[in-house]
């Protein structure tokens, strides 16, 4: 089973979590009740169906948590571990994205195709129109081929149009990127892009959900999906979105989230450029050039993004880096920065060859 899983929860705890995950009306926040409550997803399944009244949730779920279809899924999920390069994070556990957990509704838990470790790096959204015009998509193009050949990972959707290219184009540099789905991971969606989804696990890039495996492309499962793109993400930007686009969704919960916004304008008779333009006026970060993208990063943090290879031992996350590796998370907890501005300044110290990243944690390079 893969160690990115389980290794700190017991088999029986696993499995509740697996059944707790497949109750319907159950979401994140009612999920992280229930642990809270208990104590255990374990302790919450054999509680009794008045506890679980008690907590004021839905009777569905009380009634549902022994239905054998509920313990099949569960058994289903724990044999799809035991393949490699498939994985489970759990919140609270080790391996779980550091910048996910801090939004307000982190999902409990996330499946995960490829490399995980990846989840932990600087990664930024390039969203926009599943109908994009072609200098849309090769503006797209361009901004995700050299976002991916700064060493940031590039986060989307995998739908068709703007989301599709931007993968691509990071896999084209040698770039990583990962997608988040609005399905399970056994359910692709949208097939068209299935090709993508392959490539970015034969080359160590990620495709995550927090939906069941089996589960399909609901309407409603895509603002989740959102938020997810966006909670991953230290900015997104937007390319090309109609008024009414979902792009513009994941842009208000970025701004919700703490994240940068930003957006590419283009001509006022294009009506996919309009929600760009809408986003500009709400305060979004007019792009023009990468160079836009990086200002915007440092005058959140108040970080200069520098070509000057800093002195080793000067540095203060490579003075921590030289003394042990570290997550992410335990750096900006021992710098006592906040975990964006330490994914920024890690992304300036691995462009200029001081440190690394190996399985999900980050090591000090001497040369």
């Amino acid at each position: 089973m893969s160690q990115s899983a389980c290794a700190s929860v017991s088999p029986a705890e696993l499995e509740a979590r697996l059944r707790l995950h497949r109750l319907p009306e159950l979401g994140p926040r009612r999920f992280q009740k229930l642990l809270e409550a208990f104590g255990s997803a374990s302790k919450a399944i054999s509680a009794p169906a008045s506890a679980w009244r008690a907590l004021g949730l839905p009777v569905a779920c009380a009634e549902a948590r022994r239905s054998p279809l509920i313990r099949d899924a569960a058994y289903h999920a724990l044999t799809w571990l035991e393949h490699e390069d498939q994985h489970l994070l759990m919140l609270g556990q080790p391996g779980y994205p550091a910048l996910l957990a801090e939004i307000s509704d982190p999902p409990p838990l996330l499946f995960v195709a490829g490399a995980p470790a990846i989840l932990d790096k600087p990664q930024l959204a390039i969203v926009g129109s599943r109908r994009a015009s072609r200098p849309g998509m090769d503006t797209a193009v361009a901004f995700s081929r050299s976002l991916a050949g700064a060493g940031f990972v590039i986060t989307s959707g995998l739908a068709l149009g703007i989301d599709a290219v931007a993968h691509q184009a990071a896999l084209d540099v040698g770039g990583q990127t990962v997608g988040v789905l609005g399905t399970g991971l056994e359910k692709f969606y949208p097939q068209r892009n299935r090709r993508i989804f392959d490539a970015m696990i034969a080359h160590g890039s990620a495709v995550v959900s927090e939906f069941p495996l089996d589960a399909g492309p609901h309407a409603s499962n895509f603002p989740r999906r959102n938020r997810i793109i966006s909670g991953l993400s230290l900015g997104v930007l937007v390319v090309e979105a109609s008024v009414a686009s979902g792009s513009l969704i994941t842009a208000r919960l970025a701004a919700e989230q703490g994240r940068e916004v930003y957006a590419i304008p283009g001509s006022i008779h294009h009506p996919a450029a309009r929600g760009c333009h809408q986003l500009i006026r709400d305060g979004a970060v007019l792009v023009e050039t990468i160079e836009h993208i990086l200002e915007g990063l440092r005058g959140w943090q108040h970080l200069p993004l520098s070509t000057e290879a800093p002195e080793p031992v000067e540095h203060p996350l490579l003075c921590l880096l030289f003394a042990a590796a570290h997550t992410s998370e335990a750096l900006a907890d021992a710098a006592g920065w906040p975990l964006p501005k330490v994914l920024v300044a890690l992304t300036e110290l691995e462009m200029d060859g001081r440190a690394v990243c190996e399985g999900g944690r980050w090591f000090a390079r001497l040369s």
